[in-house]
């Protein structure tokens, strides 16, 4: 089959085009973190949930609330506390007297946009709940299964400071995320322009919806259109596959992996990569796609060792060697 790059090209030019206005209400609200917003519509475009990692007053649930708005998506927050019950996320089965019925009540699991937030704060049980939603985009009460409206996008937040009181995320779970996007303090400007801002007692927090699900079920379809040729193909595989076997790829990395990454990355790491050259405008991908949004898809997929620990070698530390190691094609 031969496939029109330059045609696929102008089509992913003209509709990242309809981004812009989508981007500029973003920026009435939201001052800087354009890495962030870029990470939440990758996830939006390609269907991956996001972990976000950040101290508190980084702007993580504006973002999310923010985005939302500007897509006519509807929006809903969890925060994640240790007494947290699967109803208070699913939804609950509620016993009428009268007619002896049961009737649903649905959780806020029922939305476009479900922002968790402080995720490991929740036990095993509640975790489990949202990784059905997760995974299979339904839910199940009592004895039926109820789909989740499209698109459904969990983004879920984690505190690194305070950890007294938190359940340590499953493998499972943590490898059901898309992403996982490590969030910084904003610039001395920035946080000028943050301060000048939002220091009113209620600053101005509109925007106006510019794009509609349908727009972004279009943007969707140009996603999976956008080419990956053969040799980033392989270079994606040779990534992960260097992850678990490093020592065939000539790195001195085997002593600080524990577990490398699972097939789903290969699958997660494409995906992320036809985002990243679509948000470019792009309809081709580059290996600089692959290597500038790789370490968001990889470093909650890369176990490491106590040995790495104790020598204080992170999993970023080992998919840097990794990506600086491994032949660009």
């Amino acid at each position: 089959m031969t496939v029109n790059v330059q045609e696929i090209n102008r089509v992913a030019r003209d509709l990242r085009a309809s981004l812009d206005p989508l981007f500029t209400e973003i920026g009435k609200v939201i001052v800087g973190q354009r890495a962030m917003v870029d990470r939440l519509l990758t996830g939006l475009l390609t269907g991956g949930h996001i972990l976000l990692e950040g101290v508190p007053g980084l702007a993580k649930t504006l973002a999310v609330r923010t985005l939302a708005r500007g897509l006519q998506l509807s929006f809903s927050r969890i925060q994640f506390t240790p007494d947290l019950l699967p109803a208070d996320v699913i939804g609950t089965q509620i016993y009428n007297p009268r007619t002896g019925e049961f009737s649903i009540k649905k959780g806020p699991v029922f939305a476009n946009l479900v922002l968790a937030d402080e995720i490991n704060r929740a036990p095993a049980k509640v975790q489990s709940a949202l990784l059905e939603a997760m995974q299979e985009k339904q839910v199940t009460i009592g004895d039926n299964s109820y789909p989740l409206e499209q698109p459904f996008l969990v983004m879920a937040t984690q505190n690194p400071i305070e950890q007294e009181g938190t359940y340590p995320l499953p493998e499972a779970q943590v490898d059901r995320f898309m992403l996982k996007v490590k969030l910084t303090y904003p610039s001395k400007d920035e946080e000028l322009a943050i301060l000048n801002r939002m220091s009113a007692v209620e600053p101005n927090l509109y925007i106006d919806t510019v794009l509609s699900p349908q727009d972004l079920t279009a943007l969707r379809g140009v996603i999976d259109q956008v080419y990956v040729d053969d040799k980033i193909k392989r270079y994606i595989v040779d990534i992960v596959h260097s992850t678990r076997k490093p020592a065939e790829y000539g790195l001195d990395v085997v002593p600080y992996i524990q577990y490398g990454a699972s097939p789903r990355a290969t699958i997660f790491l494409t995906r992320a990569a036809r985002s990243q050259a679509f948000l470019d405008g792009r309809g081709y991908v580059t290996p600089q796609d692959v290597k500038s949004i790789g370490p968001d898809v990889l470093r909650h997929r890369v176990s490491i060792t106590y040995e790495a620990e104790a020598e204080d070698v992170t999993s970023e530390t080992l998919l840097q060697r990794i990506f600086d190691s491994l032949k660009v094609p």
